[in-house]
């Protein structure tokens, strides 16, 4: 599992480059996603597109930016729009180059406007499966790049050794990116990989997420008491991410602001600013994440977008429908019908119906923070959790497949926050995704692991006797040989 100290903050890379170089194709491929249209047609990535990245020897950020055309007179608007957001966010970049087209005008233009940006740059050449990497290479000296990378991103070749040599680079640069608040933190155990033992958290960190306007800063000020704001509005990190410590009856806490706390007075949410790449880092450095809805609006996509990237890397969840106070009866069964249909993943999150501006139900998101943060780091009992198993088994038989039974023998914890069970037996690898399901909510509810993804691991006992069918001992190969004389003998 690739671990992230304290509260390090996770690097950004981003990737730009030419229409159809292969952006979208690297992205997925660092990614291990298929979250970007790869198709061969250039200008298929309109919008940048954002993952954590899972090559190398840490975890990262990586954005996919649109292509750029290349065409000095087009360039600089582009590069306002859209690349320039992500460059501004990224503390490294990677210039994709086509070995296939060789150098063209339009890099060489890419590449003098990246310099202007001064950020460091590491040039990639990809499309070199079956092309000498060297003599690839050889065009694109003229750009003037300290190092000139080749690698294959529809095949993988090299990459891993790409990535090895960027994070160590971006991973030595850390202390000097992190505030004295941050590096203060990070000397923090906060148990977020470790599973032996049990013990209260000296701090639960919680990230406030979702889209402008929805009330975020609101719900801020209003957890944390206005006049204390004052006092811990600190900047936490050199992108003016925001951690602010509190404490609310004995617990302590320590509230990560995606949008920038400030006091009341100081909120606009007309004009609320949004950075996907603040989100993903404060979701990356919290325990319990709470996301925000907007009552009064439909739930979008991007709603959805946003809470599966904190389910998906395995944060605690709380969720808060904002604004609810003055909405009709209709409107409020519509909302509810919504959550059914787009959040229908979140289901184990509780839920709570707020009013950020008047603190209707504000003080009850602390209780399921606590909740959902317990269920995330609680220890689980190998004989508890197989005793569960045998029962859930028993009262629901695994099915058949092919003619056998799948049979599931005892289960383990493999990890916390979130909870990993991996369960052993034999032919489990075809278990069904419903029989799963089934598994995953015996399990919530036996262990109370409430407001906490749940994972599964499958492993397929190995049959010792597999492929030993025709291996014999010395003693029966010379048994059958004299029987094979014999026989011949009477021939």
């Amino acid at each position: 599992m690739q671990g992230q100290s304290g509260d390090s903050l996770l690097p950004v890379i981003a990737l730009v480059g030419r229409p159809n170089v292969g952006k979208s194709t690297l992205f997925n491929y660092l990614t291990r996603t298929r979250d970007a249209l790869v198709a061969d047609f250039p200008g298929l990535t309109r919008d940048r597109q954002y993952g954590y990245g899972k090559v190398g020897p840490e975890s990262y950020i990586v954005v996919d930016t649109g292509g750029l055309s290349g065409d000095p007179e087009r360039l600089d608007a582009l590069m306002e729009k859209q690349v320039k957001f992500a460059i501004d966010e990224a503390d490294h970049v990677i210039f994709l180059l086509d070995a296939r087209d060789g150098l063209t005008a339009a890099d060489e233009t890419i590449a003098q406007q990246l310099r202007r940006m001064g950020k460091p740059i590491t040039a990639v050449i990809n499309k070199t499966e079956g092309i000498n990497a060297d003599q690839a290479s050889v065009d694109f000296h003229q750009l003037g790049f300290e190092n000139l990378v080749p690698i294959s991103a529809a095949h993988g070749h090299r990459i891993n050794a790409l990535m090895d040599y960027l994070l160590e680079e971006l991973i030595e640069q850390r202390p000097l990116i992190e505030s004295e608040e941050i590096e203060e933190e990070s000397s923090e155990d906060d148990g977020r990989y470790s599973f032996t033992g049990e013990r209260k958290p000296e701090r639960i960190k919680v990230a406030v997420i979702g889209r402008p306007n929805v009330g975020k800063s609101t719900l801020i000020n209003r957890m944390i008491g206005e006049e204390r704001l004052v006092a811990f509005d600190m900047p936490g990190t050199t992108r003016d991410s925001i951690s602010v410590p509190f404490t609310r009856e004995e617990q302590d806490y320590t509230l990560i602001d995606t949008a920038g706390v400030r006091r009341r007075s100081r909120v606009d949410e007309g004009i609320e600013k949004f950075s996907i790449i603040k989100t993903l880092q404060a979701i990356d450095k919290a325990h319990v994440v709470i996301g925000v809805l907007d009552a009064r609006e439909a739930i979008t996509d991007q709603d959805a977008t946003l809470m599966g990237l904190a389910v998906h890397r395995g944060r605690s969840m709380v969720i808060a429908i904002n604004k609810w106070d003055h909405l009709s009866s209709d409107q409020r069964q519509t909302i509810q019908r919504q959550l059914d249909l787009k959040l229908e993943f979140m289901n184990f999150a509780d839920l709570h119906f707020i009013s950020a501006l008047h603190g209707t139900g504000v003080g009850d998101l602390f209780e399921s923070v606590q909740n959902a943060y317990t269920a995330a780091m609680k220890n689980l009992q190998t004989s508890e959790l197989t005793a569960v198993l045998e029962q859930a088994v028993q009262q629901h038989q695994p099915p058949l497949v092919r003619g056998r039974r799948v049979r599931l023998r005892y289960v383990h914890q493999g990890g916390r926050n979130p909870q990993v069970l991996v369960i052993h037996g034999t032919q489990v690898e075809r278990l069904p995704m419903d029989y799963k399901r089934y598994l995953i909510n015996t399990f919530r509810r036996a262990f109370k692991l409430k407001g906490t993804p749940l994972r599964l691991e499958l492993k397929s006992s190995k049959n010792p006797f597999a492929g030993r069918k025709n291996k014999l001992t010395d003693r029966q190969v010379k048994k059958r040989q004299r029987l094979r004389q014999h026989v011949k003998k009477k021939k």
